[in-house]
């Protein structure tokens, strides 16, 4: 499981050099129990599902609602109206939790700060961990979408990522959300160990057929401590290479795309007005509260992040404290930095910043890596090979900004 970064002390009662979030915000709520941990997953998730009090499945929630009073006591700003735009359950499985425990945070959040109407209110789940009524359940306590874990639709797929769900599972947990009147969005990987391009064209097709608003591709990291990469190490799977990863993502951009769906991010392709928001506040350097162990947050360039085992995070909310581990104030340099990375991974592209050369940007155009028209115009926009390349782009545009 990746460490935390570094960083200073964060003050127990979670004050911030700037509270005030009245141009909006975004909550995530991070739920950390599973059933089964997967070989490829690097997230803070855990199986054992009562680790004591506050930090077990039946009464993890009220530990949530303390960290929720925590931060608005701590921010500032949106007294008179709402101010939450979106808010993302994630984990883990936040499934694992019954729909009237989810729907009892998503209350709190509108109890302490107000959803604002049409506010974007989104669970990840595992399509084993749903049933009809309770997706029915998650609606009306005012979830508007639901992200399915799909992965593949090979079964031997899913046995080497150790998913639990059958492909058939997805498809009527998709109709059940359908049914809810919830918006569905699917998320796939691809580059799993022994996967050939029929078995992920079979997956991509499989994903199109269930028609969902919202579409996923990301390629499989394996990462050390985690049991794939303790395999990677010894030899006993082989990951892809790079060209692999590469003729697969380009097989997925051009089958979704030919089914409507149109790419607004490296690895998320959408319906027409159907993209991720909360997704957005990331990639556009937004604020957001993170809630639960190891859950991320940002406020006005301040970073902070709270400690990971879900014992101590329970304990600390209950006395009254910060459940943060540590926090960054970031410099005008680093928030500069993140706006190029995050930026130039979206549709729309970033303009081109002051400090980039023009030599720089006519390099990246002749090697096919940003659009020449969007360049001519005064944007960065990413091509296909681009999009391939993205973090060799982004080093390009720093070594202007450092130099």
């Amino acid at each position: 499981m990746a460490d935390l970064p570094d960083g200073e002390e964060a003050p127990k009662d979670g004050a911030l050099p700037n509270p005030d979030v009245s141009g909006g915000l975004s909550a995530y709520v991070h739920v950390p129990f599973c059933a089964v941990r997967c070989g490829y997953c690097d997230f803070n998730t855990y199986t054992n599902l009562d680790f004591g009090p506050g930090a077990s499945t039946s009464d993890f929630p009220e530990s949530l609602v303390r960290e929720i009073a925590l931060s608005r006591g701590v921010l500032r700003g949106g007294e008179a109206a709402p101010l939450i735009d979106t808010v993302f359950f994630g984990g883990g499985t936040p499934t694992m939790l019954a729909p009237k425990q989810l729907g009892s945070v998503l209350a709190a959040l509108n109890a302490a700060f107000g959803l604002r109407e049409g506010a974007e209110a989104t669970t990840e789940a595992n399509p084993e961990s749903v049933d009809r009524e309770g997706l029915f359940r998650l609606a009306d306590a005012g979830f508007t979408r639901v992200s399915f874990g799909m992965q593949s639709a090979v079964e031997s797929v899913l046995t080497t990522l150790d998913r639990r769900h059958t492909p058939g599972q997805v498809g009527r947990a998709v109709g059940w959300a359908r049914e809810a009147g919830l918006d569905v969005s699917v998320d796939l990987i691809y580059g799993a160990p022994g996967e050939t391009m029929g078995q992920w064209r079979r997956s991509i097709e499989a994903a199109i057929a269930l028609e969902p608003d919202h579409l996923s591709a990301y390629a499989l990291t394996v990462e050390p401590g985690t049991k794939m990469g303790a395999q990677a190490a010894r030899g006993v799977i082989q990951l892809p290479d790079p060209d692999e990863l590469a003729d697969k993502y380009e097989a997925a951009d051009e089958a979704f795309e030919a089914a409507g769906y149109r790419w607004y991010e490296i690895s998320n392709w959408a319906r027409g007005g159907r993209e991720c928001r909360h997704n957005r506040v990331y990639w556009g350097g937004g604020n957001w509260w993170g809630y639960g162990p190891g859950a991320h947050s940002h406020i006005n360039g301040t970073r902070f992040w709270n400690v990971k085992h879900p014992l101590a995070y329970a304990r600390r909310v209950a006395a009254g404290e910060s459940p943060a581990a540590a926090r960054e104030v970031l410099m005008a340099s680093e928030i500069a930095d993140e706006a190029v990375m995050l930026g130039v991974r979206m549709r729309e592209g970033i303009e081109i910043p002051r400090f980039v050369r023009a030599e720089t940007t006519a390099g990246l155009v002749a090697d096919g890596l940003l659009d020449g028209r969007a360049a001519v115009a005064g944007r960065i926009v990413l091509t296909l090979r681009g999009r391939l390349l993205a973090d060799a782009v982004t080093r390009r545009l720093w070594e202007d900004l450092e130099g």
